[in-house]
């Protein structure tokens, strides 16, 4: 396990990519079985109302500083070499290591034909990358019946990794429940990243996502779908991360 910032009671993994690419490697290499949450402002927010969903982030195997502002409080807790581990950027590389180390690979979510359409664009950038399976899940929990054909895909299957995408806080939940039942090493969480490298969906330019306004992309990309969520987080997180700077309230260390 990694060092940890405490954002609003949530530990942040303190990582850059270079450093979660080797506590992956490590991982699948022992074949140590856990799944890593890649973390913004949305789900610490989340898990302001849901302890349950708290304890899901704070067991992760990384729970990776997926936003800016997560970077900013390990920075501000003198973690200099922390840099954000951004859901996409992570696939890619822990992608391109693979095509070395032979790991395999199993996708699990998104819209229909996504998983596939995702799958035909990694392999066209990475060749040797052994894909394995794609599972795409429907707009509810899984039924007895659909939990054991999964359950027989993977075991036949056999990857090293599986990539979850779906939306946060639901592919959280989905890992750690389904992490013991399945014949996997490591599940990743990384929800739109199956959208953005299918093509299916235009990412921020760098800059706006090295400056923080990768939201405000986003916004205005998907304005009804995400309105609500960044009118009521973002603000809200400043307040309360505010609050825990200045020790005006208190959030428990995971």
């Amino acid at each position: 396990m990694t060092n940890r910032v405490n954002v609003l009671g949530v530990g942040i993994s303190v990582l850059n990519l270079r450093t979660a690419l080797v506590a992956i490697a490590d991982a699948v290499s022992a074949r140590r079985k856990g799944y890593i949450c890649v973390t913004g402002v949305h789900g610490v927010m989340e898990a302001q109302d849901d302890a349950a969903f708290k304890n899901i982030l704070n067991g992760a195997f990384l729970c990776t500083p997926d936003g800016m502002p997560m970077v900013w409080a390990g920075k501000i807790n003198g973690h200099r070499d922390m840099r954000r581990v951004y859901g996409p950027d992570l696939m890619l590389d822990v992608c391109a290591w693979s095509e070395t180390s032979g790991a395999k690979h199993f996708f699990y979510g998104g819209a229909d034909g996504v998983a596939e359409l995702l799958t035909q664009k990694l392999k066209a950038k990475f060749p040797k990358l052994a894909v394995v399976g794609t599972y795409t899940p429907p707009f509810r929990a899984l039924n007895a019946e659909e939990v054991k054909k999964l359950q027989a895909q993977i075991s036949a299957a056999q990857p090293d990794i599986l990539w979850v995408g779906l939306s946060t806080p639901k592919q959280e939940k989905f890992m750690a429940e389904f992490l013991p039942k399945l014949d996997v090493t490591l599940m990743i969480g990384v929800g739109a990243a199956f959208d953005f490298h299918s093509g299916r969906v235009r990412q921020a330019p760098r800059w706006m996502q090295r400056s923080g306004l990768e939201w405000f992309y986003r916004l205005c990309s998907e304005p009804r779908r995400l309105a609500k969520r960044y009118g009521r987080n973002n603000p809200l997180f400043i307040l309360k991360f505010f609050s825990q700077l200045t020790g005006l309230k208190k959030y428990p260390a995971p």
